[in-house]
Parts: structure tokens; C-alpha cells; sequence
């Protein structure tokens, strides 16, 4: 028996040398490849960091360890007030966030903060790969020419969950009963942050413009993880989530879609939306779109080519 399971360890083990993706036996990256899965956060206890969309870091955790092997770089475009680097700093991988609302920015350099502190102090961080983390305070769409300028190394993976269009300017019930406890209801009042953005096309087009810039600065073969949703406003239904998949997919700096899983969220209260009038459904699942860096930019016709056609 003992010889059995012997050899079982070791079969893993040797599965896991070769596995040019993570750290995960065959079995766990079975299983993470199940197209539903459902994920009950706890709760946050620090008000400070209860962000108007939630985002957590339990769940950031379970994507980056499998899209990424320790010590490697993950990249956040709308970090927000950090979930994304406490859950690379904590699997042992480094992370670096954009976050245009300063005091987000701020959040996220704190939380930083104290993880690496904790590290620090723990024998653990002596068993792993050096890790850090830098926060910068900045819009996205300028994400390349800093990633540049600070002589960063290729990203090896992005996980983000960007603005739902403007829908935290949308008054609902659930916006209600933040406002009540005291809660931040909004990003802020930045006409550059993408959640502002009134016109539907035009969140479309800045969406596209932020995770270009992730594209530039990914590895080749590098994953892309976007966190979303579909939206209903106005009385109709904007397929944001299947947007995102299309206006990502366009050239020059197209995004390969390779796969979506859905966060199934059956711990959140239903809501009587349109009781007694007409259909409005409890949403309680997110999309967690998976895309892959995969061949070159395409190379956008100069003014002379197009004259000359």
C-alpha cells in the first residue's frame, strides 16, 4: 500500500515538472477547467476597503494560480483597492496595478503594505521565490508608456474586473443600501475613469483602448482573465459580457477568446424587481471571460497606403 502510494507522489510530481502552465497536479487543473463553478466570498470587516464593486481576492487566487507559476508577473489595469496584488503577493507570484481614483490607488499600496509585511515576518516568504508589488496611480490607457518607462518585464498573465459601464451611477436598491451603511456608491467624479462614460459605444471603445494596452506589454501566449457582466438598463438588456468578447477579438491588437466560466453567486439576496409587472431577473452570476495572446498585431495602413488605394 505505502509502495502504491509512492509511486502515485511521485506520478504527480513529475506531472507537475513538465506542466508549462502552473504549479497544479493533472487532477487540479481538471477540475479548475469546469465551465460553472460557485465562490462565496467572506465578507469584508474593513469598511475602508469595501469597494463599490467588489471584487475578491479568494477568487483572484484560484485564477492566478492557474494561469500563472510562482514568482511570475500579473498585471491589473482597474486594480481598485488591490485584491488582485494581495492574491499575487499571497500565492507568491509580484503584481502590478493601475488605478486612476487616487484613493483607491492608496488603498492598494496600504493592503500591499501589510502583506508584504506579514511575508516578511513569516518563514514562508523564505520557501518562495522573491515576490513585490507596485501600484501606480494611473489611467490605463497610458499603461504600456509607463510599463515602459519603468523597464517592467513582460506581464505573464492580467486578471481584471473593469467598470460595468456606468452602472454605478444608475440608482438601484442595492445602491441604496450601501449609500445607507455609508459606502462608496460611485468610482468617482473622473471624467477619464471609464466607469463615467454616459454612451454605451464609447465604454465600448475605451474597454478596447485599456486592454490593448495590456496587449502590448503580455508575453506571447500570456492569458487575459475579465471578470463581467451583462447589463439591463432603461428596460433592455446590453449583452455587455458578449460585447467585451467581440470588441476584444478586433484588430490590430486582437485578443484570441478561448473559453468563459461562470461564477455562480447563489449567496446574494433576491431583490423584488418587477413584482406583479413585469420580468426583471435576480442576476446572480458573473462571466469570467478567458482570452489568449496569440500572433502578432496586425499592422494599421499608413495615410500614404491609403491614399495611393
Amino acid at each position: 500500500m505505502m509502495e502504491t502510494e509512492t509511486v502515485h507522489r511521485q506520478a504527480s510530481a513529475k506531472v507537475t515538472r513538465s506542466n508549462k502552465l502552473n504549479d497544479l497536479s493533472g487532477r487540479d487543473w481538471i477540475k479548475f477547467t469546469k465551465s460553472w463553478f460557485v465562490h462565496r466570498p467572506d465578507p469584508r470587516e474593513d469598511r475602508k476597503i469595501r469597494h463599490p464593486a467588489s471584487f475578491p481576492e479568494s477568487l483572484v487566487r484560484e485564477f492566478v494560480s492557474f494561469f500563472t507559476k510562482k514568482g511570475e508577473i500579473v498585471v491589473d489595469p482597474f486594480v481598485g483597492t488591490g485584491s488582485t496584488l494581495v492574491a499575487a503577493l499571497e500565492t507568491g507570484r509580484s503584481g502590478i496595478g493601475f488605478e486612476i481614483v487616487k484613493k483607491y490607488a492608496g488603498i492598494s499600496k496600504e493592503r500591499v503594505r501589510d502583506v508584504l509585511a506579514q511575508r516578511r515576518a513569516s518563514k514562508e516568504a523564505t520557501k518562495s521565490k522573491s515576490s513585490w508589488a507596485k501600484i501606480i496611480t494611473a489611467d490605463s490607457a497610458k499603461l504600456s508608456k509607463i510599463w515602459k518607462e519603468n523597464a517592467f518585464p513582460p506581464a505573464d498573465y492580467c486578471i481584471t474586473s473593469p467598470p460595468y459601464w456606468n452602472q454605478l451611477r444608475r440608482s438601484h436598491m442595492r445602491q441604496k443600501g450601501r449609500a445607507e451603511k455609508g459606502l462608496d456608491t460611485t468610482y468617482s467624479d473622473n471624467p477619464d475613469e471609464i466607469g463615467n462614460i454616459g454612451d454605451y459605444q464609447d465604454f465600448q471603445h475605451a474597454l478596447k483602448r485599456a486592454f490593448d494596452e495590456v496587449y502590448k506589454v503580455m508575453k506571447p501566449k500570456g492569458y487575459l482573465t475579465i471578470i463581467t457582466n451583462n447589463v439591463f438598463t432603461e428596460g433592455k438588456m446590453y449583452p455587455l459580457a458578449f460585447d467585451t468578447v467581440s470588441t476584444l477579438s478586433k484588430e490590430p491588437f486582437a485578443w484570441t477568446p478561448k473559453d468563459e466560466k461562470v461564477w455562480c453567486q447563489d449567496d446574494k439576496t433576491l431583490l423584488p424587481l418587477g413584482v406583479f409587472n413585469a420580468w426583471v431577473g435576480n442576476r446572480h452570476h458573473q462571466y469570467c471571460l478567458i482570452f489568449r495572446k496569440e500572433g502578432q498585431p496586425t499592422a494599421v495602413p499608413s495615410m500614404n497606403v491609403l491614399k495611393k488605394g
